[in-house]
C-alpha cells in the first residue's frame, strides 16, 4: 500500500510552510493534518502583529513562548499553520493574515472558501 501525499488547495503537492520555528500540528514544517489534529491546522499563514493581537484577545496567545511544549512564540513574519476556523474568524473581523496557497492543505476548504484564501494569497 502506498502512502498518499497531502495536497494543497490548488490541487498540487503540499509544500513546506515554515521551518523556523517548525510549523504544523506535527511540527514537520508542513500544514498536513490527520486524525489527531482536531483543530484542522491546515492554513499556512504569515502572521502579522494585528493577527497575533486578534488571536491573543480570543484566548490563543501565539506570541508568548511555551518552552515546556517546545514553542518559541511567534513574531510578525513567521509562517505558521493556523486552524482553519481561527483564520476564518480573523477574516470575518478583518484581521486575516496573508496565506501561502501552495502550503495550505486542501482540508482547509472544509472551513474556508478558496476565493477568500486567494484574496489573501502571497504566492499568486
Amino acid at each position: 500500500m502506498s502512502e498518499q501525499k497531502a495536497r494543497n488547495v490548488l490541487g498540487g503537492e503540499l509544500e513546506p510552510c515554515g521551518i523556523d520555528p517548525p510549523a504544523g500540528f506535527y511540527r514537520t514544517g508542513r500544514c498536513d493534518t490527520g486524525l489527531q489534529d482536531l483543530g484542522n491546522h491546515s492554513v499556512c499563514a504569515e502572521v502579522t502583529e494585528e493577527f497575533l493581537e486578534h488571536t491573543a484577545a480570543r484566548g490563543n496567545d501565539l506570541a508568548t513562548p511555551v518552552p515546556e511544549f517546545g514553542f518559541p512564540g511567534l513574531e510578525p513574519g513567521d509562517r505558521w499553520c493556523l486552524c482553519a476556523a481561527r483564520w476564518q474568524e480573523a477574516l470575518e473581523t478583518g484581521q486575516a493574515p496573508p496565506v501561502r496557497l501552495a502550503s495550505t492543505e486542501e482540508n482547509a476548504l472544509e472551513v474556508v472558501r478558496l476565493a477568500d484564501l486567494r484574496a489573501h494569497a502571497i504566492d499568486g
